[in-house]
C-alpha cells in the first residue's frame, strides 16, 4: 500500500489540474465577449460620377466601350452599377451594336451584362442584314458569346418586320435571332426577298 501510495497521489493532482484547466478555459470563453461573425451587405465600397470603361480581346483592340453618369461597386459579389449607360459592341467582323438602359448591371467581371429599364439595343445595318432594334424592360448580354437575351416581353424590329413575345435570344455572330411565345407578328415581303437573296449567294 506504501507503494502505491505516491502514485495515487500523482494520479489525484493531474485529475485535479485537468479539472482546474478545463474550468479557466470555460470561464475564460464566458467572460470574454466573442465579436458577431461580419455579414457583408450589399453595399457599395467604391463609387465614381462620369465614367468611361473599355475592354479589349487577346490582341488588344477595344471590343466594348460603357459610359454613364454614375458607377457603383459592390464588395460581396465584385459587381458593378451604372446609371444612364451606354454600351458599344465593336467586335472585329461583326456589325457595331449599341446598348442602353436606365441600370446597367456587370457581373463575373463583364462576362454578363444586365440592362434593366428602358432596356435597347441597336444594331447597325449591314451589306446583308437591315438594322435591328431590340426594346424590353430587361436584356441580357454575353459579350464573350455575342449574345442577347431576355426571358421578359421583348419588341424586336428588323427593316420593316416587326416580332413582339416573351423571350428573345439573339446572336450577333451569326445573325439569328429567336423570339419565344410570339403574340404579334409582321413580315415584310421586302425584307423576305432579302433573305432569300442572301441565301442564295452563300450557298
Amino acid at each position: 500500500m506504501k507503494d502505491r501510495l505516491p502514485a495515487l497521489i500523482a494520479l489525484f493532482l493531474l485529475i485535479g489540474l485537468v479539472l482546474t484547466t478545463w474550468w479557466a478555459a470555460d470561464y475564460a470563453q464566458r467572460a470574454v465577449p466573442i465579436d458577431a461573425p461580419i455579414t457583408i451587405r450589399h453595399e457599395p465600397d467604391a463609387w465614381s460620377g462620369k465614367f468611361t470603361m473599355i475592354t479589349t480581346n487577346e490582341k488588344g483592340q477595344a471590343i466594348n466601350r460603357l459610359t454613364g453618369e454614375k458607377l457603383r461597386h459592390y464588395p460581396d459579389d465584385d459587381s458593378y452599377e451604372a446609371d444612364k449607360a451606354h454600351l458599344i459592341g465593336m467586335h472585329p467582323n461583326n456589325p457595331r451594336t449599341l446598348a442602353s438602359a436606365n441600370l446597367t448591371t456587370l457581373k463575373d467581371k463583364g462576362d454578363l451584362i444586365l440592362l434593366q429599364g428602358n432596356a435597347h439595343i441597336h444594331r447597325f445595318p449591314t451589306e446583308e442584314n437591315s438594322a435591328l432594334d431590340v426594346r424590353s424592360e430587361e436584356l441580357t448580354i454575353l459579350p464573350k458569346e455575342d449574345i442577347v437575351k431576355t426571358d421578359k416581353v421583348a419588341d424586336v424590329q428588323q427593316g420593316n418586320s416587326r416580332m413582339k413575345g416573351t423571350g428573345m435570344i439573339y446572336n450577333n455572330e451569326t445573325r439569328r435571332l429567336e423570339v419565344f411565345n410570339n403574340s404579334n407578328v409582321r413580315i415584310s415581303p421586302d425584307d423576305i426577298n432579302k433573305a432569300n437573296q442572301n441565301k442564295g449567294a452563300s450557298e
